[in-house]
């Protein structure tokens, strides 16, 4: 390579809104070399926006993580431009660490603290991973879920502004070297201020955690992020994916099979086989109807995070669940709680419970 040609690659670009969002600018031509020219043998996956790397920074000698965003996305610098704005000045323990970026010529980077456990969905789902040979007992899936509640808690209501992440999924939960959860990925975070109105948007997000009102308005707030969230107890419990790939009678959506045995009176017997009996009955059960309770079809309805926080450390009774129906749409799966015998409006779950439980 020349060395006009070699400028060429590693020019720089800077534009007006990194003087105000930016944090700390990395070099192309370090980040090149950090991952070894981005090698196929350095790529830690393959998210919706682009491929993410394992690299080491050539001056510090710091493992990092580096996303490289999809550049033949229409939607790719405004994605980038947003989780710059957004996670570049969060600081909580469980929201994964933006260190910096890089606008190159046709490359948009970020650059994250490496995580070396990965993601949780590998644990999850993938049982030919050979980095992931261990099952997560039942101690360490509470702590996650637990750490997933704080980081959300801090998005919704205790930093600047209101951050909605509106991607909440168990591979956007990165584990650390002590397999702490960390939630990441904030490319299609929305921001507005405390007390204000969220603006609608183009219906975005994984298909499974979507809430339904927000396929039908388009608008973000903190409660689409609690329905996602009620899945992710959901995927944690039960060690399954919200829709399974191949269907069967016997393989439901999983919110439905959760709702299906609750209402048999057998809810347990949805708990991942892999824990086997190693799990605190109660807190497993816990987990179980909170996920029923933060997916239901009612927004107003659904816990925040705060009140689902309060129910993780044992400050609320466990929720009573009523029994449930399942109800159908075109897009998503969710349900309608209602009480026995018959009446067509029921209070809010969430109402009642906490009324008593304050």
């Amino acid at each position: 390579m020349d060395i006009v040609a070699r400028k060429k690659k590693f020019a720089e670009v800077l534009e007006d809104w990194e003087l105000e969002y930016g944090p700390h600018r990395f070099k192309y031509k370090d980040l090149y070399i950090a991952t070894k020219g981005f090698y196929d043998k350095k790529l830690l996956g393959i998210g919706g926006f682009g491929k993410v790397y394992k690299g080491v920074l050539p001056t510090l000698k710091v493992e990092v993580a580096v996303k490289r965003v999809s550049h033949d996305s229409t939607q790719g610098v405004k994605e980038f431009i947003a989780e710059i704005i957004s996670i570049g000045k969060l600081q909580h323990r469980n929201v994964v660490t933006l260190l910096g970026y890089c606008r190159s010529k046709g490359e948009l980077l970020l650059l994250y603290d490496f995580m070396p456990n990965g993601s949780l969905d590998k644990f999850l789902f993938d049982h030919q991973s050979t980095t992931n040979k261990t099952t997560l007992s039942w101690n360490q899936r509470f702590q996650i879920i637990k750490n997933m509640a704080s980081a959300l808690l801090y998005l919704h209501e205790e930093w600047e502004q209101v951050v909605v992440h509106r991607d909440i999924k168990s591979s956007n939960v990165m584990l650390d070297g002590e397999l702490n959860g960390r939630l990441g990925d904030f490319g299609l975070a929305k921001l507005y201020d405390h007390g204000g109105d969220p603006k609608t948007t183009h219906v975005v997000g994984t298909f499974g955690y979507l809430a339904p009102e927000f396929a039908r308005t388009g608008k973000a707030n903190p409660s689409v992020d609690v329905f996602a969230f009620g899945v992710l107890l959901l995927e944690v419990a039960c060690g399954r994916r919200p829709i399974e790939a191949q269907a069967s009678e016997e393989c439901l959506e999983l919110v439905e099979w959760v709702i299906s045995s609750w209402n048999r009176g057998v809810i347990l017997e949805t708990v991942d086989p892999k824990l086997g009996s190693k799990y605190e009955v109660e807190e497993m059960e816990l987990v179980l109807k909170l996920g029923l309770l933060c997916s239901q079809s009612d927004a107003t309805a659904r816990p925040s995070m705060r009140e689902v926080i309060r129910y993780l450390k044992g400050e609320f009774p466990p929720p009573e669940l009523p029994p449930l129906v399942s109800e159908n749409t075109d897009e998503v799966s969710f349900w309608c709680p209602y009480l026995s015998g018959g009446k067509s409006q029921p209070p809010s779950i969430t109402e009642s419970l906490l009324s008593g439980g304050r």
